[in-house]
């Protein structure tokens, strides 16, 4: 009775009738997960809600590639929650994720400035080699492990612009009082050369401007600038980059909620990221090589590099924001020393790759 018993379970297992252990878990990991992500931006921004490598795109991605059973709602900027309240809504487990840039972040914690841009910092390939393969992605999350939160790059506008200024910027005195919207670490360093700093969201620039409640301001580059109009605001269009040599989107989850997916749903995340960073990059540089030529040509832009006595005085101040920061805060100074380390290097190779291909190409 009990070896017919047995054959019994064996073959109601194989014919689909029992659950085996190994088929039980993978029925579970079937589950279907309903996810909120907002986001820094508004609600039909380009390249940041809207588009190849946007916010909308990688919940898009996420879905078609896990079947559907990772389904994430995504809300732009004052939808949910206000544009810059993300980080406390997904440590507080209000939504799963938000979509925006670390350096928002500045008064919880330093050091995650790092991994949005650092002025005179590397570019898009560079950035990526350290996140990627130079320990840059672990130290993000061990930057947010005391907040519950894990991160990665999910985006990269490429270099982006100095800025509008609605007067010549000539020597360094020129930008003493003058009131301008920039954020991150650039903020900081401006502010040291007297620069009265404001911090605002992508869709208040414009009437700031306009009315002259900030004197110049900065937000990506030709294409995202030219549809806010800013250049209906301010004709003097500076090209440096200095500030943010490749500004790089963060996808902001909640731990426990990031914990609760298979690894299989986490893998699909992963790689849909790392997708829409490659991808968003790409775009920018299509959509902003025709910006910047309607800019010119048509718009009567006035498109210059900043003054070199300014750039080294920007420079000096740079060296004194990361000194001063790195004194402070252990963790920022682990995050500082790893960045300048992995840049060292590769500015050694891009200058025997890169630099001496550009040199070729431009005779």
């Amino acid at each position: 009775m009990t070896l017919i018993r047995r054959k019994f379970l064996t073959t109601a297992a194989l014919s689909g009738g029992v659950l085996s252990a190994p088929s039980l878990v993978q029925a579970q990991s079937k589950g279907t997960f309903n996810w909120k992500m907002t986001s820094a931006y508004p609600k039909g921004s380009p390249f940041y809600f809207d588009g190849p490598g946007s916010a909308t795109d990688l919940a898009k991605r996420i879905k078609e590639m896990s079947d559907g059973r990772l389904n994430i709602q995504v809300f732009g900027a004052g939808e949910l929650i206000p544009a810059f309240e993300g980080f406390d809504a997904v440590r507080a487990g209000t939504v799963e994720m938000n979509h925006a840039n670390s350096y928002f972040w500045t008064g919880k914690t330093f050091a995650a400035q790092y991994f949005t841009a650092v002025p005179f910092g590397m570019n898009f390939q560079g950035m990526n080699g350290w996140l990627y393969d130079g320990g840059g992605i672990d130290l993000w999350n061990e930057v947010y492990a005391p907040f519950g939160m894990v991160a990665m790059p999910c985006g990269n506008t490429g270099v982006q612009m100095t800025g509008w200024f609605k007067k010549e910027i000539k020597t360094v005195a020129d930008l003493k009082g003058l009131k301008m919207r920039i954020p991150g670490l650039a903020g900081k360093v401006y502010a040291n050369l007297g620069v009265d700093v404001k911090v605002l969201p992508g869709g208040e620039i414009f009437p700031a401007l306009e009315r002259g409640v900030i004197d110049a301001a900065e937000f990506v580059g030709p294409f995202q600038d030219r549809r806010l109009g800013l250049h209906k605001a301010a004709k003097y269009y500076y090209t440096t980059g200095w500030h943010e040599s490749a500004t790089v989107s963060e996808l902001l989850i909640n731990k426990a909620a990031w914990q609760t997916l298979p690894k299989d749903l986490q893998a699909i995340v992963q790689n849909a990221a790392a997708a829409c960073n490659v991808i968003s990059e790409a775009w920018c540089q299509k959509a902003n090589a025709d910006a910047m030529e309607d800019l010119i040509k048509n718009q009567k832009v006035i498109a210059k590099p900043l003054p070199e006595g300014v750039i080294k005085a920007l420079r000096t101040e740079t060296d004194k924001v990361l000194t001063e920061a790195v004194a402070k805060d252990p963790m920022t100074k682990k995050v500082h020393d790893s960045y300048m380390a992995f840049m060292a290097k590769y500015q050694r190779w891009a200058d025997v790759s890169e630099g001496a291909y550009h040199s070729t190409v431009r005779g």
